[in-house]
């Protein structure tokens, strides 16, 4: 049996091919039932999910990895639609290697950027908290960002 964690993090000592039911797979990934089923009706799976013979779903352990990678790239402001482009692609097989890397380095740029705007953002909540907490500090922070501005031009 495999009993090591891999890069994702799931380590709970089955081998990879040993099927996992709907909740087992809830408890490793995070997600909900919901989600799961959600993912799944959208084509973000990278095959479909088999049934037992109680008809319950059961996933591998590659499901569970394909898994935390999609809400990965969802948890960056991956669309749904686009992670469903790389699945397909992904599903398609080998080939399309230079279709996928262009996929993802164009969400790392839209990432990338996404950082550096809340970085900006980060920095004016930085200079307000500085300076709310010198008027607190003061005893002046009655009035500050009162609802009405007390003259014409007060800025916040």
């Amino acid at each position: 049996m495999d009993t090591s964690a891999d890069d994702t993090g799931v380590c709970d000592g089955r081998s990879p091919d040993e099927g996992r039911s709907i909740g087992e797979t809830v408890r490793a990934t995070g997600m909900s039932v919901d989600t799961l089923r959600f993912f799944e009706r959208e084509g973000l799976l990278l095959r479909p999910v088999p049934r037992n013979a109680a008809g319950r779903r059961v996933y591998e352990r590659a499901d569970v990895d394909w898994l935390l990678l999609v809400a990965r790239l969802r948890a960056s402001g991956m669309p749904v639609a686009t992670v469903a482009r790389f699945a397909e692609l992904v599903r398609s097989g080998p080939g399309n290697e230079a279709l996928r890397l262009e996929l993802l380095r164009e969400h790392e740029r839209a990432v990338r950027a996404r950082i550096a705007a809340l970085g900006e953002d980060l920095e004016i909540i930085r200079n307000k908290v500085t300076i709310y907490e010198r008027h607190v500090r003061e005893g002046t922070a009655a009035g500050v960002w009162a609802p009405v501005p007390s003259a014409p031009g007060d800025a916040p």
